[in-house]
């Protein structure tokens, strides 16, 4: 299961950086992350400062 960027997202721009295959990008000023990409690593959940990436339904 992919994760997701909650509403509690800041935008703060420090998961995009840490996500080992590209899953994250950012549309209308937004972080989102394509489920096809991600591995369900855990990387981006653990550097977000206001824990608003979480596993995915």
């Amino acid at each position: 299961m992919a994760y997701v960027i909650t509403d509690e997202c800041l935008s703060c721009g420090s998961c995009p950086d840490v996500c080992p295959v590209g899953a994250i990008s950012e549309e209308d000023r937004k972080y989102v992350i394509d489920p096809n990409l991600c591995t369900d690593c855990g990387t981006c959940a653990e550097q977000c400062p206001v824990d608003a990436i979480v596993p995915g339904e």
